[in-house]
């Protein structure tokens, strides 16, 4: 995964330390949101949830914590009033894409904590024009970030 070449970086929370949310947003444009199992200089950087207006789209981010219905319940109805044409939520590890209500929804799953899940994932999504493009990629081993190039 070569991160350098991404134009955004998503991260749907649950970093566990302030070393890799800093990783993060030195890589370039970044946007992410804490989850329940980060500590509070976390929740102090980043908000808990989120709207990022992409192109022509508008992309709500939440983890997808809290105690009432499912995780993907928990974060569509977190943006009920917000008028978001896709939802990227985390939570439960488990990868998926899907529509609910005309909403994309889009848990990439872990690509460092697959916990009960085979493989270890994330998702690629492009956006051109009115085109939109999903991909969950699946691996058996967490993938290596490389390093940008220096000079």
């Amino acid at each position: 995964m070569q991160l350098e070449n991404m134009d955004l970086i998503i991260y749907a929370g649950d970093y566990t330390d302030c070393q890799t949310v800093e990783r993060l947003q030195d890589r370039g444009r970044f946007a992410g949101v804490w989850g329940n199992g980060d500590p509070d200089d976390i929740r102090a950087l980043l908000p808990e949830k989120t709207i990022l207006p992409l192109g022509p789209y508008r992309m709500g981010i939440f983890h997808g914590h809290g105690t009432s219905g499912s995780t993907p319940q928990r974060a569509y109805d977190m943006f009920k009033e917000d008028a978001v044409d896709m939802i990227v939520f985390g939570h439960s590890h488990q990868p998926a894409i899907f529509t609910k209500k005309g909403v994309l929804m889009l848990n990439p799953g872990s690509p460092t904590n697959k916990r009960q899940e085979r493989w270890f994932s994330y998702i690629l999504l492009e956006l051109a024009g009115s085109r939109m493009e999903a991909r969950l990629i699946m691996t058996e081993n967490p993938p290596k970030c490389q390093e940008p190039a220096t000079s």
